[in-house]
Protein backbone atom coordinates (compact mmCIF):
# COMPACT_ATOMS: atom_id res chain seq x y z
CA UNK A 1 0.00 0.00 0.00
CA UNK A 2 2.90 2.67 1.02
CA UNK A 3 4.46 1.74 -2.84
CA UNK A 4 1.28 2.38 -4.32
CA UNK A 5 0.64 5.86 -2.65
CA UNK A 6 4.68 6.55 -3.14
CA UNK A 7 3.62 6.14 -6.90
CA UNK A 8 0.56 7.89 -6.95
CA UNK A 9 2.95 11.15 -5.46
CA UNK A 10 5.67 10.63 -7.96
CA UNK A 11 2.97 10.40 -11.09
CA UNK A 12 1.02 13.35 -9.55
CA UNK A 13 4.25 15.59 -8.72
CA UNK A 14 5.52 14.36 -12.78
CA UNK A 15 2.46 15.89 -14.10
CA UNK A 16 2.37 18.86 -11.91
CA UNK A 17 5.51 20.18 -12.64
CA UNK A 18 4.15 20.43 -16.72
CA UNK A 19 1.86 22.91 -15.38
CA UNK A 20 2.95 26.67 -15.55
CA UNK A 21 4.83 28.82 -12.26
CA UNK A 22 2.03 31.17 -11.98
CA UNK A 23 -0.81 28.56 -12.26
CA UNK A 24 1.28 27.07 -9.62
CA UNK A 25 2.01 29.77 -7.14
CA UNK A 26 -2.04 29.80 -6.80
CA UNK A 27 -1.92 25.48 -6.09
CA UNK A 28 0.89 26.79 -3.42
CA UNK A 29 -0.99 29.70 -2.07
CA UNK A 30 -4.26 26.85 -1.35
CA UNK A 31 -1.36 24.37 0.06
CA UNK A 32 -0.16 27.65 2.59
CA UNK A 33 -3.88 28.06 4.08
CA UNK A 34 -3.57 24.33 4.37
CA UNK A 35 -0.59 24.47 6.78
CA UNK A 36 -0.65 27.67 8.46
CA UNK A 37 -4.19 28.15 9.13
CA UNK A 38 -5.34 24.66 9.24
CA UNK A 39 -2.66 22.48 9.87
CA UNK A 40 -0.07 24.89 11.83
CA UNK A 41 2.68 23.09 10.91
CA UNK A 42 5.32 22.57 12.99
CA UNK A 43 4.15 26.03 14.21
CA UNK A 44 5.56 25.48 17.44
CA UNK A 45 8.84 24.86 16.14
CA UNK A 46 8.73 28.10 13.78
CA UNK A 47 7.94 30.45 16.96
CA UNK A 48 10.51 28.91 19.64
CA UNK A 49 13.25 29.13 16.60
CA UNK A 50 12.01 32.78 15.57
CA UNK A 51 11.78 34.10 19.12
CA UNK A 52 14.89 32.46 19.92
CA UNK A 53 16.81 34.14 17.37
CA UNK A 54 15.27 37.59 17.08
CA UNK A 55 14.27 38.20 20.95
CA UNK A 56 14.52 41.88 20.25
CA UNK A 57 11.74 41.95 17.42
CA UNK A 58 8.01 42.25 18.41
CA UNK A 59 5.46 40.01 18.50
CA UNK A 60 4.04 41.77 15.31
CA UNK A 61 7.35 41.43 13.89
CA UNK A 62 7.65 37.71 14.18
CA UNK A 63 4.27 36.97 13.20
CA UNK A 64 4.81 38.65 9.81
CA UNK A 65 8.32 36.64 9.59
CA UNK A 66 6.64 33.59 10.61
CA UNK A 67 3.71 33.93 7.79
CA UNK A 68 6.08 35.38 5.13
CA UNK A 69 8.34 32.18 5.90
CA UNK A 70 5.26 29.36 5.41
CA UNK A 71 4.35 31.27 2.04
CA UNK A 72 7.98 30.58 0.97
CA UNK A 73 8.15 27.15 2.11
CA UNK A 74 4.89 26.31 0.22
CA UNK A 75 6.55 28.36 -2.66
CA UNK A 76 10.18 26.53 -2.77
CA UNK A 77 8.03 22.66 -2.78
CA UNK A 78 6.39 24.11 -6.04
CA UNK A 79 9.31 25.64 -7.44
CA UNK A 80 11.51 22.39 -6.66
CA UNK A 81 8.97 20.31 -8.72
CA UNK A 82 8.86 22.65 -11.16
CA UNK A 83 12.23 22.27 -11.97
CA UNK A 84 11.16 18.65 -13.26
CA UNK A 85 10.37 19.67 -16.16
CA UNK A 86 11.66 23.88 -16.71
CA UNK A 87 13.31 24.92 -19.32
CA UNK A 88 16.77 25.46 -19.23
CA UNK A 89 16.30 28.78 -20.83
CA UNK A 90 13.68 29.75 -17.99
CA UNK A 91 15.62 28.13 -14.95
CA UNK A 92 18.49 30.86 -16.26
CA UNK A 93 16.26 34.05 -16.27
CA UNK A 94 15.02 33.15 -12.70
CA UNK A 95 17.79 31.42 -10.97
CA UNK A 96 20.78 33.78 -11.65
CA UNK A 97 24.74 33.43 -11.08
CA UNK A 98 26.11 36.89 -10.24
CA UNK A 99 29.84 35.42 -11.07
CA UNK A 100 30.20 31.97 -12.65
CA UNK A 101 33.40 32.92 -14.11
CA UNK A 102 35.15 32.83 -9.97
CA UNK A 103 35.58 29.00 -10.81
CA UNK A 104 37.56 29.80 -14.02
CA UNK A 105 40.33 30.07 -11.95
CA UNK A 106 40.45 27.21 -10.36
CA UNK A 107 39.60 24.96 -12.89
CA UNK A 108 42.60 26.15 -14.72
CA UNK A 109 45.05 25.50 -11.48
CA UNK A 110 43.31 22.31 -11.28
CA UNK A 111 42.35 22.81 -7.76
CA UNK A 112 38.71 21.56 -7.12
CA UNK A 113 36.05 23.45 -5.21
CA UNK A 114 33.92 22.98 -2.28
CA UNK A 115 31.27 24.98 -2.02
CA UNK A 116 28.99 25.53 1.40
CA UNK A 117 25.43 27.02 1.27
CA UNK A 118 22.37 27.33 3.61
CA UNK A 119 18.69 26.15 3.40
CA UNK A 120 17.92 29.74 2.24
CA UNK A 121 15.85 30.98 -0.76
CA UNK A 122 15.66 27.80 -2.98
CA UNK A 123 18.41 25.69 -2.41
CA UNK A 124 17.28 23.10 -4.98
CA UNK A 125 17.32 26.01 -7.91
CA UNK A 126 20.89 26.25 -7.24
CA UNK A 127 21.45 22.59 -9.30
CA UNK A 128 20.45 24.74 -12.59
CA UNK A 129 24.69 25.84 -11.85
CA UNK A 130 25.03 22.46 -13.68
CA UNK A 131 24.38 24.13 -17.06
CA UNK A 132 27.36 26.21 -16.75
CA UNK A 133 29.49 22.99 -17.80
CA UNK A 134 32.29 24.12 -15.27
CA UNK A 135 33.40 20.78 -14.19
CA UNK A 136 31.49 18.00 -11.65
CA UNK A 137 28.63 19.53 -10.26
CA UNK A 138 27.96 17.47 -7.27
CA UNK A 139 25.60 18.42 -4.89
CA UNK A 140 25.38 16.28 -1.66
CA UNK A 141 22.51 15.02 0.05
CA UNK A 142 20.84 12.75 2.08
CA UNK A 143 19.24 9.19 0.84
CA UNK A 144 15.48 9.00 1.69
CA UNK A 145 14.28 5.88 3.19
CA UNK A 146 11.26 5.63 0.59
CA UNK A 147 12.59 4.89 -2.41
CA UNK A 148 10.54 5.80 -5.28
CA UNK A 149 10.84 9.49 -3.65
CA UNK A 150 14.33 9.48 -2.99
CA UNK A 151 14.33 8.19 -6.82
CA UNK A 152 12.02 11.22 -8.15
CA UNK A 153 14.29 13.86 -5.75
CA UNK A 154 17.39 12.36 -7.66
CA UNK A 155 15.30 13.07 -10.87
CA UNK A 156 14.89 16.47 -9.93
CA UNK A 157 17.97 17.83 -8.88
CA UNK A 158 19.88 16.05 -12.16
CA UNK A 159 18.12 17.67 -14.60
CA UNK A 160 20.69 19.88 -15.83
CA UNK A 161 23.40 18.02 -15.55
CA UNK A 162 24.06 17.92 -11.82
CA UNK A 163 25.10 14.58 -10.17
CA UNK A 164 23.66 14.03 -6.83
CA UNK A 165 26.17 12.45 -4.48
CA UNK A 166 24.61 10.30 -1.13
CA UNK A 167 26.13 11.79 1.90
CA UNK A 168 27.99 8.66 3.03
CA UNK A 169 29.86 8.41 -0.31
CA UNK A 170 30.85 11.41 -0.40
CA UNK A 171 34.70 11.30 0.57
CA UNK A 172 35.18 8.40 -1.46
CA UNK A 173 34.05 9.94 -4.43
CA UNK A 174 35.28 13.17 -4.17
CA UNK A 175 38.95 11.11 -3.92
CA UNK A 176 38.06 9.43 -7.28
CA UNK A 177 37.86 12.61 -9.36
CA UNK A 178 40.86 13.88 -7.85
CA UNK A 179 42.93 10.48 -8.68
CA UNK A 180 40.75 10.93 -11.93
CA UNK A 181 42.07 14.97 -12.38
CA UNK A 182 38.08 15.99 -12.54
CA UNK A 183 37.63 19.63 -12.08
CA UNK A 184 34.86 19.09 -9.05
CA UNK A 185 32.54 21.55 -7.24
CA UNK A 186 31.22 19.68 -3.94
CA UNK A 187 28.29 21.30 -2.28
CA UNK A 188 27.62 20.66 1.22
CA UNK A 189 24.61 22.45 3.04
CA UNK A 190 26.33 24.26 6.09
CA UNK A 191 23.73 24.40 8.32
CA UNK A 192 22.48 20.92 8.59
CA UNK A 193 22.08 19.41 12.56
CA UNK A 194 25.11 17.36 13.70
CA UNK A 195 23.75 13.74 14.95
CA UNK A 196 24.79 12.81 18.91
CA UNK A 197 28.06 11.50 18.19
CA UNK A 198 29.29 14.42 16.22
CA UNK A 199 28.41 17.52 18.69
CA UNK A 200 31.91 18.64 18.79
CA UNK A 201 32.29 22.19 17.79
CA UNK A 202 29.69 24.71 19.26
CA UNK A 203 29.19 28.56 18.15
CA UNK A 204 26.91 30.87 18.93
CA UNK A 205 24.50 31.31 15.72
CA UNK A 206 21.55 33.74 15.79
CA UNK A 207 21.92 34.62 19.46
CA UNK A 208 21.37 30.50 20.45
CA UNK A 209 24.52 28.01 21.16
CA UNK A 210 24.61 26.02 18.35
CA UNK A 211 26.35 22.53 16.88
CA UNK A 212 28.16 22.93 13.83
CA UNK A 213 29.26 19.93 11.31
CA UNK A 214 32.63 20.29 11.00
CA UNK A 215 33.02 17.53 8.22
CA UNK A 216 33.38 20.84 5.14
CA UNK A 217 36.27 21.92 6.54
CA UNK A 218 37.86 18.99 7.01
CA UNK A 219 37.09 17.10 3.59
CA UNK A 220 38.30 20.81 2.41
CA UNK A 221 42.02 20.56 3.91
CA UNK A 222 42.54 16.55 3.55
CA UNK A 223 41.51 17.32 -0.09
CA UNK A 224 43.18 20.91 -0.24
CA UNK A 225 40.22 22.24 -2.26
CA UNK A 226 39.39 25.81 -2.24
CA UNK A 227 36.51 26.88 -0.83
CA UNK A 228 33.72 29.30 -1.51
CA UNK A 229 30.07 30.11 0.10
CA UNK A 230 26.80 30.29 -2.38
CA UNK A 231 25.10 33.55 -1.24
CA UNK A 232 21.47 33.36 -2.65
CA UNK A 233 19.52 36.24 -2.44
CA UNK A 234 15.20 36.29 -3.27
CA UNK A 235 14.56 38.65 -5.36
CA UNK A 236 10.89 38.19 -5.87
CA UNK A 237 8.31 35.34 -6.46
CA UNK A 238 10.19 33.25 -8.53
CA UNK A 239 13.50 34.96 -9.02
CA UNK A 240 16.33 34.69 -6.96
CA UNK A 241 20.38 35.18 -7.83
CA UNK A 242 23.26 34.11 -6.42
CA UNK A 243 27.05 34.55 -5.74
CA UNK A 244 29.87 32.72 -5.30
CA UNK A 245 31.91 34.48 -2.04
CA UNK A 246 35.87 33.26 -2.06
CA UNK A 247 36.33 32.00 1.53
CA UNK A 248 39.76 30.49 1.10
CA UNK A 249 42.43 29.30 -1.76
CA UNK A 250 44.12 27.69 0.45
CA UNK A 251 42.38 25.89 3.55
CA UNK A 252 45.12 23.73 4.68
CA UNK A 253 46.88 27.28 5.93
CA UNK A 254 43.13 28.40 8.05
CA UNK A 255 43.29 27.69 11.41
CA UNK A 256 41.04 25.30 13.05
CA UNK A 257 37.37 25.53 12.84
CA UNK A 258 37.89 29.00 10.89
CA UNK A 259 36.22 28.14 7.85
CA UNK A 260 33.84 26.84 9.66
CA UNK A 261 33.03 30.16 11.43
CA UNK A 262 33.47 31.93 8.34
CA UNK A 263 30.82 30.16 6.46
CA UNK A 264 28.24 30.05 9.38
CA UNK A 265 28.73 34.14 9.71
CA UNK A 266 27.82 34.58 6.12
CA UNK A 267 24.76 32.33 6.72
CA UNK A 268 23.66 34.52 9.70
CA UNK A 269 23.93 37.50 8.13
CA UNK A 270 21.71 36.96 5.15
CA UNK A 271 19.15 35.04 7.45
CA UNK A 272 19.47 38.33 9.33
CA UNK A 273 19.05 40.46 6.14
CA UNK A 274 15.84 38.89 4.97
CA UNK A 275 14.63 36.56 7.73
CA UNK A 276 11.65 34.54 6.39
CA UNK A 277 13.86 32.80 3.72
CA UNK A 278 15.37 30.32 5.82
CA UNK A 279 14.10 27.01 7.07
CA UNK A 280 13.08 27.96 10.39
CA UNK A 281 10.93 24.59 10.68
CA UNK A 282 14.02 22.43 10.83
CA UNK A 283 14.49 21.56 14.11
CA UNK A 284 18.01 22.89 14.44
CA UNK A 285 18.60 23.41 17.85
CA UNK A 286 17.41 20.13 19.19
CA UNK A 287 20.70 19.49 21.00
CA UNK A 288 21.86 21.24 24.05
CA UNK A 289 25.35 21.26 25.07
CA UNK A 290 26.66 19.82 28.22
CA UNK A 291 28.51 21.73 30.23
Amino acid sequence: MTHYFSYLAYGFCRLLSFLPLWLLYIFSDVVFFIIYRILAYRKKVVNENLRNSFPEKSHEEIRKIRKEFYHHFCDTFIETIKLWSISKEEILKRCVCKNPNILDQYKSEGKSVVAVLGHYGNWEWLSSFATYNVGYFLPIYKPLHNKIIDKMYINIREKFGAQTLAKNDTLRTMIRHKNQGHFTVTCFIGDQTPNRKNLHYWTNFLNQDTPILQGTERIAKKLDQAVIYCKMTKLKRGYYEYEFVSITDNPKEMGENEITEIHTRLLEDIIKENPAYWLWSHKRWKHKRIV
